[in-house]
């Protein structure tokens, strides 16, 4: 009986943990921050240093559901917060579900505004529901590239 009472209060904890999560997210402002915290970073230690830092440190670059990502103008990820193995993928044809081109629209916020806003519909990393979703994008001065948080609306 004990057994199975410390077994039930792990697995209520686990759901309890997780809910929390899932509800903790991050905000427009807080991805905005993040964006430029990131920028600070690029010109500090260099775009390949950077670049490393975004994918691998996790707690200085990964804040709620809030994670920073570099792509090129050609649409390859240089980072990637959430997930390491899109470093060095080409994701220019990614699109949500309802087949809006959002890498595309990336790049084209970064080269011709410099930044701004992007909407998309996206699996949320915690529950894997698909939500709506803002990324602020901004280029990286002086490459041919830019940096992107992206907070669930």
């Amino acid at each position: 009986m004990k057994l199975f009472r410390n077994l039930m209060t792990l697995v209520l904890a686990g759901f309890v943990s997780f809910g929390a999560m899932a509800q903790d997210h991050g905000t427009k402002d807080e991805a905005k921050a993040m964006v430029n915290a990131a920028l600070a970073h690029v010109k500090k230690a260099g775009n390949d240093q950077a670049f490393k830092d975004f994918t691998a440190d996790k707690a200085n670059w990964t804040k709620k559901d809030l994670y920073v990502f570099a792509m090129d103008m050609k649409g390859v990820v240089l980072a990637h917060g959430a997930n390491e193995k899109l470093v060095g993928k080409n994701l220019i044809e990614l699109k949500d579900q309802n087949g809006k081109g959002f890498a595309r629209e990336f790049i084209e916020v970064g080269s011709t505004k410099g930044e701004g806003w992007v909407d998309y519909d996206w699996a949320h990393p915690v529950t894997k529901k698909v939500e709506g979703k803002t990324s602020y994008v901004k280029r990286i001065p002086g490459f041919d590239g830019f940096v992107v948080v992206g907070a669930y609306r």
